[in-house]
């Protein structure tokens, strides 16, 4: 979702500090100070794109207001994603069966939807990752009819890699 925005026409906000390897070849368009967020969101600028991953949304200030392209995927390929990362890293995952994994998972999104739905200054979109690689254009103009400003959809929809959708459920 970050590359699409990016070729949209949104500043992506990154540091570059992760840089592509075998498990994401076109980058993590991550932000080291999003790690801190709950000590320090003085950084967050309007009209920009920040990866936020969902434990983090927590810490979103109620003084500003948020736009939240909530990517949802199938928890069996998240499962399957990291698995094959962990493998390729040659390091050991946590000694928790997947079944408990994905409880824990689907209750933390639970939890998460409650706060969202709480929220009066955040506005969120559910985008599934399946959908994306399946009608990334139809995707995309969800995506510019939720943010409410014109973006290049038919960019957005190239910005897609098939052959990155590597873990099926």
């Amino acid at each position: 979702m970050m590359q699409m925005l990016e070729a949209g026409g949104v500043q992506a906000v990154t540091d570059g500090q992760r840089v592509s390897d075998d498990d994401n070849p076109r980058g993590y368009y991550e932000l080291e100070k999003v790690k801190g967020i709950k000590e320090d969101s003085s950084w967050l600028e309007e009209g920009k794109a920040y990866k936020i991953v969902s434990a983090l949304l927590f810490y979103l200030p109620p003084e500003k207001s948020f736009s939240v392209v909530f990517m949802r995927r199938d928890l069996r390929e998240i499962l399957s994603s990291q698995k094959a990362m962990i493998e390729r890293r040659g390091s050991t995952g946590a000694e928790i069966s997947d079944e408990q994994l994905m409880e824990k998972f689907a209750t933390h999104l639970a939890s998460v939807e409650k706060w969202l739905l709480g929220r009066k200054n955040v506005r969120f979109q559910y985008i599934e990752y399946g959908d994306v690689v399946r009608d990334p254009l139809r995707q995309a103009k969800l995506v510019r009819r939720f943010l409410g400003f014109e973006l290049d959809v038919g960019s957005m929809a190239r910005a897609v890699d098939h052959s990155l959708h590597r873990h099926h459920s």
